[in-house]
């Protein structure tokens, strides 16, 4: 309960923000989940795994706190749901708490946006008071990033290095947003060797229509006319298995060419496959 007077209820603020982040520390080790589900995102780390594509300006805007999960320099001081890490920054938080409490204009927070994300540049401090404080929103200059692969907010620091694989296969192999949707593979190092694989389609294509295809051109005819399709056929087939349906394509067509040395799909291979596999 607070008190009424507002330098002591900002001390009280700033121990249950402490309390609280060692509760969820010891809960999320009880339940076993990732170590690094609770830490708080490097915007530098998050955006050149995404892989930066511009930015521009979108002024002055209010957003959810709970879409801030990231820092741009002080990874070390908040874990994701801005409680402080330790008692280091507790006389400045103390003086926000306390000035926000008497009812004190803040002024809005700095931020980058990347996709549904944001990550704080300045303001670390207010955040975290407000969330403490319960509320659901605060005023930010925000910068949107575009990047190459899309941020959800599930990411966790765990997933970079996958959303790096990702994003070079998208450079190889540059899907539109709909397309990529649908190529999604559950070992992050397969993307190589995907990536590979549509190359060497493409260039086979290439050489049959005695053109040259661009790699916008290869990624959309890649998508129409062998993966689709293809991914359609293994449905119908019961081939699909466990994963994702590009696990299974993966899958198939290396076993395909394995056995027939061919890159032909048809009923027949698909029943020879089939009755291989199983």
């Amino acid at each position: 309960m607070d008190t009424g007077f507002p330098t002591s209820d900002a001390q009280f603020d700033f121990s249950r923000a402490r309390r609280a982040r060692v509760l969820a520390q010891l809960g999320a080790r009880l339940r076993g989940e990732p170590s690094d589900l609770g830490l708080i995102l490097p915007f530098e780390e998050v955006v050149e795994a995404l892989g930066r594509t511009g930015e521009h300006d979108l002024g002055r805007v209010s957003i959810s706190l709970e879409s801030i999960v990231g820092s741009v320099d002080r990874h070390k001081e908040f874990d994701r749901r801005f409680r402080p890490t330790s008692g280091r920054i507790r006389p400045r938080w103390e003086r926000i708490a306390d000035a926000q409490r008497r009812g004190t204009d803040m002024p809005p927070i700095s931020v980058y946006r990347v996709g549904e994300l944001h990550f704080v540049r300045d303001g670390h401090h207010r955040v975290s008071v407000a969330r403490a404080l319960g509320r659901t929103h605060i005023d930010a200059y925000a910068t949107e990033v575009t990047t190459r692969v899309g941020a959800h907010g599930t990411i966790r620091a765990a997933d970079l290095p996958m959303k790096s694989h990702e994003r070079v296969f998208l450079e190889r192999v540059p899907l539109t947003a709909e397309q990529r949707d649908r190529v999604r593979l559950s070992d992050a190092w397969r993307y190589a060797e995907l990536a590979e694989g549509v190359e060497a389609w493409g260039f086979r294509v290439a050489q049959g229509r005695g053109e040259y295809l661009t790699r916008e051109q290869v990624a959309g005819d890649w998508m129409r006319d062998e993966y689709l399709p293809v991914v359609g056929m293994l449905r119908e087939a019961d081939l699909v298995g466990r994963g994702t349906e590009a696990d299974a394509y993966m899958r198939v067509a290396a076993e395909r060419y394995r056995l027939m040395r061919t890159h032909v799909w048809n009923e027949d291979i698909v029943e020879r496959l089939r009755q291989e596999m199983r």
